[in-house]
């Protein structure tokens, strides 16, 4: 746990505090809590967020067609 306690001059006690209560209720009780999983649930809050749409220019001209024997086909080997 001496790894919780240097992080709180980064991340504030507050915000320690509530992550290890956080990680403390979500750990069924024959669980052990340890101090990666404190360090885990406070890298996920204070990370950055995936934008929520991904833009992009490119589109698909002609949709995908499923031919499941190709697999087959490459599967082949000419045995000659």
């Amino acid at each position: 746990m001496a790894k919780v306690l240097v992080s709180v001059p980064c991340a504030r006690l507050e915000t320690v505090l509530v992550n290890v209560d956080l990680v403390l209720q979500a750990t069924p009780p024959p669980s052990r809590v340890s101090g990666e999983h404190v360090l885990n649930a406070l890298a996920r809050l204070n990370g950055p967020s995936l934008p929520a749409r991904l833009g992009t220019s490119l589109h698909v001209t002609t949709p995908p067609l499923a031919d499941p024997a190709r697999y087959d086909r490459l599967r082949e080997v000419d045995h000659s």
